[in-house]
This record gives C-alpha cells, sequence and structure tokens, in this order.
C-alpha cells in the first residue's frame, strides 16, 4: 500500500499526523503556540498539560509544532477529548442541578468528543464537525 493511501474501512496508520489531522488545525490556535514556543515552551509538555486540561485545539496546534512519536501524538489528541467530555458531562449535571432541568445537548457533545477520542485512537480521521466544543459559561 503506497503511504498515505488507506483502504476503506481500515486504520489510516500509514497517514502521518500532520497529513491526516493539520487541517483540523485554526490559524488562532497555530499563532499562540508559535508565540510561547519562541518563549521557550516545550511543544510536547505543552499538549500533555492541555490535554488534561480537556484543550484539544491547543493540543492539536502543540502536536503540529513536536517531535513526539506518531503513537503519542495521537494518544495526547484523544485524551484531550477525553477530558472535554468528562468536562463537559460534568458541567452539564451541574446546570441539571442549578437549573433543575436536563442539558442534552451537552452531553450529546461529550458523546461526539469521545467518538472523536475512539476514531483518533483507532488511526482514523475525525470529521470536521464531528468534535466541535459548544460554549459553556
Amino acid at each position: 500500500m503506497e503511504r498515505g493511501v488507506s483502504m476503506p474501512g481500515q486504520p489510516e496508520h500509514s497517514v502521518d499526523f500532520e497529513s491526516q489531522y493539520g487541517a483540523h488545525s485554526k490559524e488562532v490556535f497555530r499563532a499562540i503556540v508559535r508565540d510561547e514556543l519562541a518563549k521557550g515552551a516545550e511543544a510536547g509538555e505543552q499538549a500533555r498539560i492541555y490535554a488534561e486540561l480537556g484543550k484539544p485545539d491547543f493540543v492539536l496546534a502543540y502536536l503540529l509544532a513536536s517531535t513526539l512519536a506518531e503513537p503519542e501524538k495521537r494518544d495526547l489528541l484523544a485524551r484531550a477529548y477525553e477530558r472535554r467530555a468528562e468536562h463537559t458531562d460534568a458541567k452539564a449535571h451541574e446546570f441539571d442541578r442549578k437549573f433543575h432541568r436536563p442539558f442534552p445537548m451537552l452531553h450529546s457533545e461529550a458523546t461526539l468528543d469521545r467518538k472523536a477520542a475512539r476514531h483518533i485512537r483507532a488511526g482514523h480521521a475525525i470529521q470536521p464537525d464531528t468534535a466541535r466544543q459548544v460554549p459553556i459559561l
């Protein structure tokens, strides 16, 4: 099989991380990362920190600038989506209690983030709107 080409239904491990996920990175995050790296931040360490905070946009931008191994990059990006799902579910439960009504849209967004994480861990691309973040005040 040619590099960058995968069979339908097969993992896309032969596609490098940047080719597979680079299009999902937004310029605003890449600019912030460039500034932070210029100040001496280490891309891999920053990606780990933002992954635990559940910030996949920052994680992706840092990973694209890092020299980490492909499997670690995929793991960190998936972890960021999983953590964001956990935060979103927690916020939904908090809102349920505070406003005495359910917030199913937040739970749906958390489900989409978990789906994105599974796709990334399996080596598949994610769809552009599969894991978009709903603003939570």
